[in-house]
């Protein structure tokens, strides 16, 4: 039986079906619409880094054919043949979009749906309508992603811009139409050559033939009698260009001496200007004097360098920028452009190192974070105060594991942050993990958390417990400065005040250094205390560069 997603449920595909050879079905339609279905092959960066893993009309496949665009088959709008053992490591990332072809919106379609088939069996969908979106022209319907192994998540995130937007969010670029050439006038007899017997072919791909049915093997869902596919008048002149990719560049020219402006060399010159044994001709009155070659062209006449400027800096340049740079690349737009918004359809998004984004309208639970921690939010959300109860108040002073939280509810995005700590999101998928209080940010409504008690006669500080979070859903843990992750082995310690985090399958013991003949003479390490970790292989404990 299929397992129904929500937006933004997540699974690994080995907990779906045992099969790599997977079949993903889209089913989206509205009257009077049409839309373009696509695939997006993304790197570790989320970016489309090679143009060949856009898998779309005029590109049905990657070259390793990992990637197969199938066509309408089964009930469904578009369909895709998957082979995850098959796709190169330098792909992290599937993400299958829907876009509009023409005017409207995606609030106009009806009940669509995103499927993943194995062997004829359907193992899971996520189900959408109209009603979740407003005025999107695109949206990413589900992603597959590396993550230790290859996972599924519903995303259901929309775009108002439509395949631009999108292209643009995966680092693509959008090319301009050309425009049509204009008619050639009537040839003159005897110009033109003579007509041919047939018309050439006309340039571009061949006609699509009809959608081949899926191999037995392959475990496409059983389709009825098979009909023609059909063409694919609209897209006979496609508009989106490919993405950016790194392709061959022409040879650029040689650079101008520092300190001039570039000079576009004339063709037949020679490297100073002139034809040798040519005396070049005397300036117009009023003209400037060209400057010997390798030297800054002078101020006109009677004017000076502006103030500041060096001399041999061409005027209209702006101070600050490098003269090797056209002025069309600076301003204010190239410069926050490293700095804008990172939206990538998932429900935590680090925005850099200091800052994280939750995205509300995902998931469909809220958010528990530290009071104070929300630096900007977009949307209409609500904040209210997190209570811990009598119980949980007392356990919390008593254990120094209390924690002052308040509860994000509603529709937006909230930027999460504190003191320019480090974050990291940990994404927990039916394990555990311990982790200080002091070290929590925020995590998902979702998850469990209690109170455990670490072994041992003790820790000086009181830091005697620690917080352990299971279930599904992620946790945001802060740390000072960039942490290091260690395997557990049996002679592994660690400083109690370091320490941020460690598996909860991880034994944990207070070990102490102090001997009673190191205490009969004066002076020791200031290492007397600290935390021993036991566990089988794959255990880890998580240390961060400052003590608390």
């Amino acid at each position: 039986m299929a397992r129904e997603f929500q937006r933004g449920h997540k699974a690994k595909i080995s907990d779906l079906t045992a099969g790599t050879d997977l079949y993903v079905g889209v089913q989206i339609a509205a009257p009077g619409l049409t839309f373009d279905i696509s695939c997006f092959g993304l790197d570790a960066h989320e970016q489309l880094s090679d143009d060949r893993y856009f898998i779309f009309f005029n590109q049905p496949k990657s070259p390793e054919e990992s990637i197969q665009l199938l066509g309408a088959q089964s009930g469904d709008t578009e369909s895709f043949r998957v082979t995850l053992d098959r796709i190169p490591a330098a792909i992290q990332k599937l993400s299958f979009t829907a876009t509009l072809d023409g005017s409207g919106q995606m609030s106009q379609i009806g009940p669509g749906y995103i499927r993943i088939v194995a062997g004829g069996e359907e193992v899971v969908r996520y189900a959408f309508t109209g009603s979740e979106f407003t005025t999107e022209r695109a949206v990413m319907l589900g992603d597959f992603y590396l993550k230790d192994v290859w996972r599924f998540a519903a995303v259901g995130q929309g775009f108002d811009g439509g395949l631009d937007a999108l292209l643009k969010n995966f680092g693509g670029e959008v090319a301009e139409e050309e425009a049509p050439p204009a008619a050639a006038p009537a040839a003159v007899p005897g110009f033109a050559p003579p007509a041919q017997a047939t018309a050439p072919p006309a340039f571009g791909a061949p006609p699509a033939a009809p959608a081949p049915q899926p191999a037995p093997s392959f475990g496409a869902p059983p389709a009825p009698t098979p009909s023609p596919a059909p063409q694919q008048p609209m897209h006979a002149a496609p508009t989106i260009a490919a993405p950016l990719a790194p392709q061959t560049p022409q040879a650029p020219q040689a650079p101008s001496p520092y300190g001039q402006p570039h000079q576009p060399q004339q063709p037949h010159q020679p490297q100073f200007g002139q034809v040798p044994g040519q005396v070049p001709p005397a300036p117009s009155f009023g003209q400037q004097v060209p400057a010997p070659y390798g030297q800054p062209a002078p101020a006109p006449y009677g004017q000076q360098p502006p103030v500041g400027m060096p001399p041999g800096v061409p005027q209209g340049m702006p101070q600050g920028v490098p003269q090797g740079v056209p002025a069309t690349g600076a301003g204010l737009q190239a410069a926050l452009q490293p700095y804008k918004e990172a939206a990538t359809g998932q429900r935590w998004t680090p925005q850099n190192q200091q800052l994280m984004r939750v995205d509300l309208t995902m998931g469909g639970s809220g958010v528990l974070a530290r009071q104070g921690s929300m630096v900007m939010y977009q949307g209409k959300v609500d904040f209210g105060y997190k209570s811990a109860g009598f119980v949980g108040r007392a356990v919390g002073n008593a254990t120094g594991q209390e924690m002052q939280l308040m509860r994000c509810t509603g529709r937006g995005q909230v930027f999460l942050a504190e003191e320019g700590s480090h974050l990291h999101p940990i994404e927990l998928q039916g394990d555990a993990i311990c982790v200080s209080a002091e070290s929590v940010l925020a995590f998902d409504e979702s998850l469990q958390y209690e109170v455990r008690r670490v072994e041992g006669h003790g820790i000086p500080g009181g830091a005697l417990f620690t917080m352990q979070f299971h279930g599904t859903g992620t946790v945001i843990v802060k740390t000072h400065g960039t942490p290091v992750v260690l395997p557990v082995t049996p002679t592994t310690f660690a400083d109690c005040n370091a320490v941020v985090a460690w598996s909860a399958a991880s034994q944990v013991i207070v070990s102490t250094q102090v001997r009673l003949r190191r205490n009969a003479y004066p002076g020791h390490s200031g290492e007397t205390v600290n935390l021993q970790f036991r566990g089988a292989p794959g255990n880890f404990i998580v240390v961060q560069p400052y003590e608390v």
